[in-house]
């Protein structure tokens, strides 16, 4: 099966605000998902938020401070999927994007090279 990361794009400058009771909500929806994706056997790691600091490394070894997407398109966090083609990963988005808070989610293929 092919591996996938989840770029979870957008609503990163301002997350929403969150009574203590949206917020234990929340987690429990994070949880569940968490659980079920380990279950079912799809969820290798289940990622993390993105701090807003980044930096660019060039090959000329000039250091660039960053993030340098618009607001919009900033990363705001990561997850890695294990799934049988681009379109099951898709599908595994679907149930991610709500869990994630992301404006949207991004799905590449992670290459298998040299495996």
């Amino acid at each position: 099966m092919a591996k996938f990361m989840f770029l979870q794009r957008g609503n990163c400058d301002n997350p929403p605000k969150m009574t203590p009771e949206q917020m234990e909500a929340q987690m429990k929806s994070c949880m569940e998902w968490m659980q079920s994706g380990k279950d079912e056997g799809w969820l290798l790691d289940p990622g993390a938020p993105l701090s807003g600091s980044s930096a660019v490394v060039k090959s000329d070894m000039t250091v660039l401070d960053g993030p340098f997407a618009e607001s919009k398109e900033l990363v705001g966090g990561y997850t890695i999927v294990e799934a049988p083609d681009l379109a099951a990963a898709c599908e595994l988005a679907k149930r991610t994007i709500k869990m994630a808070g992301a404006g949207k989610i991004e799905v590449r293929e992670i290459a298998n090279v040299g495996q």
